[in-house]
């Protein structure tokens, strides 16, 4: 079943003065047909590859292939990246059970690590602890002139020699294809020690990159489906591709909600609060792609990402008490029914009697309803988007229809959705720096 987004509680005929008009709203929307007529027309002439990704099977053999080496006889898997290169995977992953408390220890070899910061503590107990002959290696840079995701793979790499192990089997490298004329140190150096190399899509940005090979190596290496995760970002692109108007277009409905209300009720802040241990790296990469593509110019709004029930107890309080300068977004997998049926003597005992012969599932579920109930109730937008069932064609939907609410909401905002002038600005700084260190 495809995910379901409900806005009533986030328009002003439903909570009053914090909502959203009908007109403004209509506006946005009508304004939102320019950004679908341009992603139709890039679709059909092959000027935005993003928009082919859901229907490319050429590749997943050669992505299937890649990642039974690597899971071949490895303990460990260590993907070393930052940003886009890394969210994306890290957030497939998690429906693998990857950095989830109580779950990713326990989970059979081999166990994943995505290194994405830079900490130099961490990075050189990670390389004390880790059994070196039975670990994989994938590095990763679009550009392969990434500062962080090079210094990682070179101490990787003289970990590794200086083990007496050979590179050649334990790496892998994501890269651009070699250009004429243009310097590229991760294929460089990674192609002095023999290690194979797959080819990063040169038109796809890493943030925009989770339905690539970048995210779906590492989650075919924990044995997801990955054909099942474009299928689902298919089902997200094809309202667009079928002409449908932007109120009938999930993702645009989404843009222009948000855009509009920032434009008309200072609603500078998105809060995406989900609803499931499985979503907490999806709210990272929703931060990165929000703030990325739309911080341009002056404009766009502060991405914010929360994980329920827990952050109930450290923001809520905020929300509901501070400045109403917010539109919230609350994502929730249907789970009522599932987890550990709690005994009703033990509730009766410990003073809660209602919790007895219920699921954690029911207990979780409520709290995502109340949650957007209550926040509704005090005059505050909010969005819900309803998952039926978390698996790999959900989570594909859910990918893509934030990529195309991202693009559709830069359209509204008059920015350039695929650059990042600022980052790039804060790159050639630090190298300065680092020379003169």
């Amino acid at each position: 079943m495809p995910i379901q987004q409900t806005i009533d509680a986030a328009l002003e005929r439903t909570i009053g003065a914090h909502g959203i008009a009908a007109d403004a709203l209509n506006s946005a929307l009508g304004r939102a047909e320019g950004a679908l007529d341009n992603l139709r027309a890039r679709h059909a002439d092959g000027t935005l590859p993003l928009l082919r990704l859901p229907e490319k099977q050429g590749d997943l053999a050669g992505i299937g292939a890649a990642a039974r080496r690597l899971a071949d006889g490895a303990s460990d898997i260590v993907i070393l990246g930052t940003g886009g290169s890394s969210l994306g995977g890290q957030t497939l992953a998690q429906l693998a059970g990857y950095a989830i408390p109580g779950v990713a220890a326990l989970r059979a070899p081999p166990r994943v690590h995505f290194i994405d910061n830079l900490d130099a503590l961490s990075f050189a107990t990670m390389l004390a602890k880790l059994p070196l002959a039975t670990t994989r290696l994938v590095a990763i840079s679009k550009s392969g002139g990434t500062a962080e995701t090079l210094m990682q793979t070179i101490a990787a790499l003289s970990a590794i020699k200086a083990a007496g192990h050979d590179p050649s089997k334990a790496f892998l490298g994501i890269t651009e294809p070699a250009k004429a004329g243009k310097r590229n140190g991760l294929r460089d150096l990674l192609g002095k020690h023999q290690v194979a190399m797959l080819d990063h899509d040169p038109d796809v940005g890493g943030r925009f990159s989770a339905l690539t090979n970048v995210g779906l190596l590492p989650a075919a290496a924990l044995g997801l489906d990955v054909a099942a995760i474009r299928r689902g970002a298919a089902a997200a692109l094809n309202p667009v591709l079928a002409k449908k108007k932007a109120t009938d277009v999930p993702a645009a409905l989404g843009a222009a909600l948000g855009i509009a209300l920032a434009e008309t009720k200072g609603k500078s802040i998105s809060v995406v609060m989900a609803y499931s241990d499985r979503l907490e790296r999806f709210t990272r990469w929703y931060m990165q792609l929000w703030a990325e593509s739309l911080g341009k110019n002056g404009k766009g709004t502060t991405p914010v990402g929360a994980l329920g029930p827990v952050d109930q107890h450290s923001q809520v309080q905020l929300y509901l008490g501070g400045p109403r300068d917010k539109l919230f977004t609350v994502v929730s997998v249907a789970g009522a029914g599932l987890g550990p049926r709690i005994d009703q003597d033990m509730a009766a005992l410990a003073g809660e009697p209602g919790l007895g012969g219920k699921t954690i599932g029911d207990l979780a579920a409520a709290e995502a309803r109340a949650t957007a109930d209550t926040l509704a109730k005090n005059g505050c937008p909010v969005r819900t988007i309803t998952i039926p069932k978390l698996d790999e064609e959900s989570l594909g939907e859910l990918l893509m229809h934030f990529m195309l609410e991202t693009i559709v909401a830069a359209h509204l905002l008059g920015v350039d959705a695929f650059d990042q002038p600022a980052v790039e600005e804060g790159k050639v700084l630090a190298k300065k720096y680092l020379a003169g260190a």
